[in-house]
């Protein structure tokens, strides 16, 4: 006899998931921003070119991983929608580990040239491509499985991933940062690589018993035959554009984890392992306070939390940056922490379910991984490179990166004030609300077409 038993909500079980594959995806992100500032530079480009140069270069590739993750959004994005957000959750946490690995493992410009350079772009594709897909499923999941009075709250697990996994690869960097220069860039470098594998290891016996939520149950069991991006692309393409558009202000962090670093190391002579403490400490407040943040948003609204958020990240980057400038190390601490810690892990707790509750539940990865992977993109390229590029090439502007990051805040503000409030909606309210009468009917029409051959 078949088992018609309807499949239960685990909010539990869906945070922690998602959780702990997000802490992978901003482990793989910290480890190679981190390295991609202190030592990246020095191993994989030619030595005669400035220090600034290197920068600029090792900034590019890790901005390489991020302008290809929309071509993987179109990819999984519609693979979460018709097979599962857990295939997707699976399927992403393998290619972000063996890349993560195998970037350890690669050798450097000394040893093969300027194929060493080739090879971690290569890599960095590869792993972009895994990435785009891991927080719209994750996210989608979570969600799905949540009560709809703690939608925010169960969601914010899955960026609060983002501090954990912050917070763990600076803390692995540390201890290898203060060692020697000759140990560090000869074999101290590739060991927080390598650790990602303990991650992917953990990530997977969580993961393998997690069920489908039963949301994604009843939309399969409709039999619509409408291709997920299809769907996204005709009736939900302005959302697509405002949720990429909130979502640059993911380049506020990405200045602060990356371009900061070796603004204040490079361009300013600032101790290494004294400047980590400061992404370690905001990624410790983050992952304490996000999840605080996420059930606020439940209370006052997602975009209000998010709208309070992207602001205040915004304008506190220049005063960090002014703080780095002038080597005063309480300052240093006070903005930093203020601005990443606090501010922007407000934004970054309300987004998981301001930005998913703007689409169905039909095409919820597809529209969700689009959206977020083309502001990614676009913050993550412009963030650290055009942070570094307007910092000159000694690393000594702290104006112009400044100005970028307001500019990035003001960006995500304006497109947040032109969405929906759906705190106060269930979810199959949120899909009446989320789709026209024209989507609705495209929908019926092709679940009706297989019987009608």
């Amino acid at each position: 006899m078949t088992n018609t038993a309807t499949p239960k909500k685990t909010p539990a079980r869906a945070a922690i998931a998602s959780w702990v594959g997000t802490t992978l995806e901003y482990y793989d992100f910290a480890v190679y921003g981190t390295a991609a500032a202190l030592v990246l530079n020095q191993l994989f480009f030619p030595p005669e070119l400035p220090d600034g140069i290197r920068v600029l270069l090792s900034m590019a590739t890790l901005a390489v991983g991020y302008v290809v993750r929309p071509l993987g959004a179109f990819i999984l994005g519609p693979l979460g929608d018709r097979f599962g957000r857990k295939f997707v959750m699976m399927l992403t946490l393998f290619g972000i580990g063996i890349c993560t690995f195998i970037i350890g493992c690669l050798p450097t410009f000394e040893d093969i040239g300027v194929l060493a350079p080739i090879l971690l772009v290569v890599i960095r594709i590869i792993q972009g491509l895994s990435v785009s897909g891991e927080q719209a499923s994750a996210i989608s999941m979570s969600l799905e499985h949540a009560s709809d009075h703690r939608r925010a709250f169960t969601t914010s697990f899955v960026t609060s991933g983002s501090a954990s996994g912050g917070l763990l690869a600076t803390a692995v960097f540390i201890p290898f940062a203060a060692l020697p220069q000759d140990q560090l860039l000869d074999w101290a470098w590739r060991v927080p690589f390598w650790l990602s594998a303990i991650v992917v290891v953990v990530a997977y016996i969580i993961r393998r018993t997690l069920e489908e939520p039963p949301a994604f149950h009843e939309a399969q069991a409709l039999g619509a035959q409408l291709a997920p991006m299809k769907q996204v692309l005709r009736f939900h393409w302005v959302t697509v554009i405002r949720v990429a558009a909130c979502a640059m202000i993911a380049g506020v962090s990405y200045l602060f984890a990356t371009f900061s670093v070796a603004f204040a190391t490079t361009g300013y002579g600032l101790d290494r392992p004294t400047m980590l403490w400061v992404p370690v400490l905001a990624s410790l407040l983050a992952l304490i306070y996000t999840p605080f943040a996420g059930y606020i948003a439940d209370l006052i609204g997602r975009r209000t939390v998010f709208i309070i958020g992207a602001i205040g990240a915004g304008v506190t980057t220049a005063p960090y940056l002014w703080a780095i400038t002038e080597g005063n190390w309480p300052l240093i601490f006070l903005f930093g922490i203020l601005c990443n810690g606090f501010f922007y892990s407000t934004a970054n707790a309300a987004w998981p379910a301001f930005f998913a509750e703007m689409f169905p539940n039909r095409v919820r990865v597809s529209g969700l991984a689009v959206g977020t992977q083309i502001g990614f993109a676009i913050a993550g390229a412009i963030g650290p490179v055009a942070s570094t590029a307007l910092a000159g090439e000694d690393l000594l502007d702290w104006v112009g990166p400044s100005l970028l990051g307001l500019g990035l805040m003001a960006i995500a503000v304006i497109a947040a004030l032109t969405a929906k409030e759906t705190r106060r909606y269930s979810l199959d309210e949120v899909d009446e609300l989320q789709q026209s009468e024209r989507e609705k009917d495209a929908v019926t029409a092709s679940i009706r077409l297989p019987a009608s051959r």
